[in-house]
C-alpha cells in the first residue's frame, strides 16, 4: 500500500490533526542509507515528522530539518516538500545500542539528549525562516513537541512511531501531529489532554494496523472531525547529474584538474539516496574548458 498522510480539522475546526502511514518511506530510506535498526527508527522518525511538516507548507515550498543532538548519529537531516516527498540522511549508520528497560530501541542513544533541532524554511522569499530549539529528549517526538510550542508558538502534540521486525526490517512507520489553534476552548484543550494521556502508543497502532483516518479518530473522537485533505507520500530525492556538474563548477580550477590528471574522471555519491554518479576524464575535461570560457 501506498504511504499517505490525512489533515483533518476537528472540535468545530479548532483543533488541526496531520495523521501518517510512512512505512515505504522509511524502508526505502533504510534501504539507501543501509541503517542499522536502531538508527532506522532516529531517521524514520525524522523523516516521518518532516513530510508532515512539509505539507504545512505550500506550492513549492519547502523545509529542512536539521538535528544535530550529541549522539552518534547527527546530524541527521531531512528535507520535506509541500507535495508530500521528503528524503533524509544520518552521518553514522551502524549503530545499534542495547534497548531500554522497557524493550524499545534507545533512539535517544544514538540522537542524543543534548543539542539543536532547528528547521529551515523556503517559502519562496529573500529571507528563509528559521527555527531553532535545544533538544529535549532525543527521542525526536517530544522535541519535535517542543519546536511547535517554543519556535511557532503553537502548543501541540507529536506522535512518532517506526516498528522493526525480523530481520531489521521496518514493519510499520507512522506519526501524528495535532496542533490547537486559537478560539480552542478549555473543554476542548481538557478534552484532547484526557484522550493523548488514554490512547495506546503510536507504535502500538502502527503494529495493529491503524489508519491515518483511525489515528484522527482516536484522537479526537468518532464524528468530532472532519477530514480535509489526503496526500500520498514518497521518499524522493531531487539529486542528477545535472545537479553534480554544477557541484563540480564549483570547484577551483586546480582541483578539477586533479580529478583530470591524477584520478582520471571522478566519482560522486549522494548523501540522500546512495545514487553514485561518473563522470570519465574527457567529461571533465569539457567541463573544465567550459568553466575557463565562462571566466
Amino acid at each position: 500500500m501506498k504511504d499517505y498522510l490525512v489533515k483533518a480539522l476537528a472540535y468545530e475546526d479548532t483543533v488541526r490533526v496531520y495523521a501518517i502511514q510512512s512505512t515505504e518511506m522509511v524502508k526505502e530510506a533504510a534501504k539507501r542509507q543501509g541503517t542499522w535498526r536502531t538508527v532506522t527508527a532516529a531517521l524514520g522518525r525524522a523523516l516521518t515528522a518532516g513530510t508532515m511538516m512539509g505539507t504545512m507548507l505550500k506550492g513549492k515550498e519547502k523545509l529542512t530539518i536539521k538535528v544535530e543532538g550529541n549522539g552518534p548519529a547527527c546530524p541527521i537531516i531531512v528535507d520535506a516538500n509541500a507535495d508530500g516527498t521528503a528524503r533524509g540522511y544520518v552521518t553514522e549508520k551502524s549503530l545499534d545500542p542495547e534497548r531500554k528497560d522497557s524493550g524499545k530501541l534507545n533512539v535517544s542513544a544514538v540522537v542524543g539528549n543534548q543539542g539543536t533541532l532547528s528547521v529551515v524554511k523556503d517559502l519562496g522569499m529573500k529571507d528563509y525562516f528559521t527555527g531553532s530549539v535545544p533538544i529535549v529528549s532525543g527521542e525526536l517526538a517530544e522535541d519535535f513537541t517542543y519546536y511547535f510550542a517554543s519556535s511557532e508558538q503553537t502548543p501541540s502534540s507529536v506522535g512518532l512511531g517506526v516498528v522493526i521486525g525480523k530481520g531489521d526490517v521496518v514493519e510499520g512507520a507512522g506519526g501524528f501531529i495535532l496542533q490547537m489553534m486559537p478560539g480552542a476552548s478549555d473543554k476542548t484543550i481538557d478534552d484532547i489532554e484526557q484522550r493523548l494521556k488514554q490512547i495506546p502508543p503510536i507504535s502500538t497502532l502502527i503494529q495493529e494496523g491503524h489508519t491515518p483516518e483511525e489515528i484522527v479518530e482516536k484522537l479526537t473522537g468518532k464524528g468530532n472531525y472532519r477530514l480535509v485533505e489526503k496526500v500520498e507520500t514518497a521518499f524522493q530525492c531531487h539529486c542528477s547529474k545535472e545537479r553534480m556538474v554544477n557541484a563540480i563548477y564549483g570547484l577551483l580550477e586546480e582541483d578539477i584538474r586533479a580529478m583530470i590528471d591524477e584520478d582520471e574522471g571522478a566519482e560522486t555519491t549522494c548523501h540522500f539516496c546512495n545514487e553514485v554518479y561518473v563522470f570519465s576524464k574527457k567529461e571533465l575535461e569539457e567541463l573544465l574548458e567550459d568553466k575557463l570560457k565562462q571566466k
